[in-house]
């Protein structure tokens, strides 16, 4: 499979889909990708204070002093927008979820302060990121996704989880043909990666 391009959205997703093909595997991820995603934000919380929103009298007082103009939220506003463009339906669906994922992780990150969140966030990421690398040594049998494309397995795969889960309840597809093009191509990769796999054993 070629390098695809940035918004290559097929093509990035059977990359992603040639690593999870296993059905515990991929609930596994369903699980666990997104409380990484969620407990990222709180630590970012932390980091210094782009724009203080209240000045804006945007929001109620009982947010003012808590969601705050920050590198966490120009992450998930870029992450979101970046969704957004590769899928107008679905993409936009992950971008509020950025969203809902950067305010609840700022009322979280400001009730618990620093000294007890980056513990919280510490052990929220080594569990689910171990139960990540079981899923794929014990049920995928196949080293994981970052080992080979590191910043398109951890950026995108929120938006493929939530792919996933819209296909596989609602049958949903950003375009008719795209889910039997991307399985094709997830079967050629596997096989590929299958013939690769026997030449080193032989």
């Amino acid at each position: 499979m070629g390098k695809p391009g940035l918004f290559d959205l097929e093509n990035h997703f059977a990359f992603y889909g040639a690593y999870h093909s296993n059905p515990i595997n991929i609930l596994i991820h369903a699980l666990f990708v997104w409380p990484i995603f969620f407990t990222g934000l709180v630590l970012f919380y932390f980091t210094p204070t782009i724009y203080d929103l209240s000045q804006t009298g945007i929001f109620p007082s009982g947010f003012n002093p808590v969601l705050v103009f920050n590198y966490g939220f120009v992450f998930a506003l870029i992450l979101g927008l970046f969704y957004a463009i590769m899928d107008k339906k679905a993409g936009s669906l992950a971008a509020l979820l950025c969203l809902a994922c950067w305010v609840g992780a700022s009322f979280l990150a400001s009730k618990l302060g620093y000294s007890l969140a980056w513990k919280v966030v510490l052990a929220a990421q080594l569990f689910c990121w171990i139960g990540q690398f079981v899923g794929h040594g014990v049920f995928e049998k196949r080293a994981p996704a970052l080992l080979d494309n590191l910043v398109q397995a951890i950026l995108m795969a929120p938006f493929f989880v939530l792919l996933e889960v819209l296909q596989s309840f609602f049958r949903y597809e950003p375009y008719p043909g795209f889910h039997a093009s991307v399985k094709a191509k997830i079967e050629a990769e596997n096989k590929e990666w299958q013939d690769k796999k026997e030449k080193k054993v032989s």
